[in-house]
């Protein structure tokens, strides 16, 4: 596109009635509602390159979401005071655009990035979560002890091959860096665990999440999860925990200068 601007947009979703981020026919997707809205403002085809940081399945939310694409810069310029606002009024309640901002053509919304963080929240209480917890956190019917969670959770700090935690697609690698993963309990006995990442593979927050609630409800070593890390494919031992107790809540990106050298060590590093 010829005279374009880049805008990255924060995005926030309950990922309740999504199909998960990617446009799927027939199916109701975060992309598919945001793009929906845009063209309804700009025209048919004229958003372009729609490129997000990273692809949640059906049922996980984001409040720390990112994406970007390419407008006509004439076409920027007439909506710039008014985008986030007007999109406000054409998309759904459970799908905000909170900012609107132009960024260097270097900024890539996906390989730019440098971490992923996730939060998984669960309720071990007796009674469950509370009724209005109960869309983004799980019960977990045995009580959890924080001490093993965190046990558990150290052995999987650092560079590793996470094959038996994901999904493995054709020609992807399942080596990934876990910069941060602890375990806190809020005041309101909410469990919440912290995963940060360069990236993830799919289902990986999860399966890693599934791994640990067993080693803290005592039906598993503090060792186990880290032992999984010598095999080279998924592991049917490990179970997937739901979606709805998973949310993106930040996606991190070097300073400006940075975007493009950190956009082509990422693609070389995936393929």
């Amino acid at each position: 596109m010829t005279d374009a601007t880049r805008l990255r947009l924060d995005v926030s979703y309950d990922g309740r009635e999504f199909s998960g981020w990617a446009v799927q026919p027939s199916r109701r997707t975060v992309a598919g509602v945001l793009l929906e809205a845009l063209e309804r403002l700009t025209g048919a085809g004229v958003p372009l390159g729609l490129t997000v940081a990273g692809r949640t399945d059906a049922g996980v939310h984001a409040t720390g979401q990112v994406c970007h694409i390419d407008l006509p810069t004439a076409v920027w310029e007439s909506l710039s005071e008014s985008l986030v606002r007007r999109l406000a009024g054409l998309m759904p309640p459970d799908a905000r655009v909170r900012s609107v901002t132009p960024v260097p053509s270097t900024f890539d919304a996906r390989f730019s990035a440098t971490f992923r963080r996730y939060e998984y929240q669960v309720a071990d209480t007796v009674h469950g979560p509370e009724p209005l917890r109960r869309y983004d956190t799980i019960g977990w019917m045995r009580p959890l002890d924080l001490t093993r969670l965190r046990e558990a959770a150290a052995g999987l700090v650092g560079l590793h091959d996470f094959a038996a935690f994901c999904k493995r697609k054709e020609h992807a690698t399942t080596v990934r860096a876990i910069t941060r993963l602890d375990w806190r309990r809020e005041p309101d006995g909410v469990l919440v665990a912290t995963v940060q990442a360069d990236a993830f593979c799919q289902a990986m927050v999860r399966s890693l999440v599934g791994a640990m609630l067993t080693v803290g409800d005592g039906r598993r070593d503090p060792g186990w999860p880290a032992k999984l890390l010598t095999l080279r494919e998924r592991s049917s031992e490990v179970t997937v925990a739901p979606a709805h107790g998973l949310t993106l809540i930040a996606v991190g990106y070097p300073d400006e200068a940075g975007y493009a050298e950190r956009a082509d060590a990422t693609r070389r590093l995936r393929v």
